[in-house]
């Protein structure tokens, strides 16, 4: 019984998935997308977990990574927060930034070296503490070292950012908390890399208060939230970039779809839910 109801409850959501992104398709077709820096934010590759939409399949991550190596122009954070300070950027070429959550083992075992082939940069926002003591992520999420991380800043290819310590929702939490969250991030990727993380990512993409946001200005170069959208050039706050969030449910139809700046409808029904899915949690 109790495994019919969860099947039941599967394929309800996965019906709704569905229409939310022909809804959002269909909306796309009345608005014109700007053009701007495309931000792709990734969890996991390879099926090794449970966090079954967010873990994609080997051979579609390796798909999506030729698609963005043939029709775009990948490009690492910094040189695209360079170009977004020009409102004629634009007309140079249509850039993505590939970006990956969390810092699980698979970003070295399997997505490494599909970046590797097509030549693709990355930004690893990780939350250290996971690393740190070992920890498994939600989900069955296994980390990766900090021998992984100096492997994969070795390749020249990758630039790591903090995803807080411990992964705290920094929408509930006094400025003075997240402080301490961020300062034992930034001190540890010091320590065990000899890298200083200038970019940040919001753990499920939820921006703090204003007090919060100052600090995250003080101690980094950019920060990610969420918005399925292009980072306008020459009318984007870096500590505001905008990411949209790859899904194994995506396809390669609606991914394409999103490396244009498409699918804001899906992302902005998906935010609101968040807010009330993640209303008592802390991490």
């Amino acid at each position: 019984m109790a495994s019919a109801a969860a099947e039941r409850g599967t394929s309800f959501r996965s019906r709704a998935q569905s229409a939310l992104k022909r809804a959002a398709g269909a909306t796309d077709r009345f608005r014109v997308l700007p053009a701007g820096v495309v931000v792709l934010a990734y969890h996991r590759v390879g099926g090794r977990s449970d966090a079954r939409e967010i873990d994609l399949p080997e051979s579609r991550f390796d798909e999506q990574m030729a698609c963005v190596a043939r029709w775009r122009e990948p490009v690492d954070l910094d040189a695209a927060l360079v170009a977004l300070q020009s409102p004629d950027a634009g007309a140079e070429s249509e850039r993505v930034v590939v970006t990956f959550d969390d810092g699980t083992a698979d970003f070295v075992d399997v997505v490494l070296p599909i970046l590797e082939r097509h030549r693709v940069p990355v930004t690893l926002y990780i939350a250290t503490d996971y690393i740190e003591c070992a920890r498994p992520f939600p989900d069955g999420g296994t980390p990766l070292s900090w021998a992984g991380v100096r492997e994969a800043l070795s390749t020249g290819l990758v630039t790591i950012g903090s995803h807080t310590h411990s992964h705290a929702l920094l929408d509930r939490v006094s400025a003075d908390t997240a402080k301490l969250e961020l300062r034992r991030s930034i001190d540890l990727v010091f320590e065990r890399t000899g890298v200083i993380p200038e970019h940040f990512a919001y753990p499920k993409a939820l921006p703090g208060d204003g007090a919060v946001d100052d600090v995250v200005r003080n101690l980094f170069r950019s920060a990610a939230v969420a918005g399925t959208r292009a980072n306008v050039y020459g009318d984007t706050d870096p500590y505001r970039l905008a990411r949209s969030p790859i899904q194994r449910s995506d396809g390669m139809h609606y991914f394409e779809r999103k490396l244009t700046g498409g699918l804001r409808l899906e992302d902005d029904v998906r935010r609101l839910m968040n807010r009330v899915r993640y209303l008592g949690a802390t991490s």
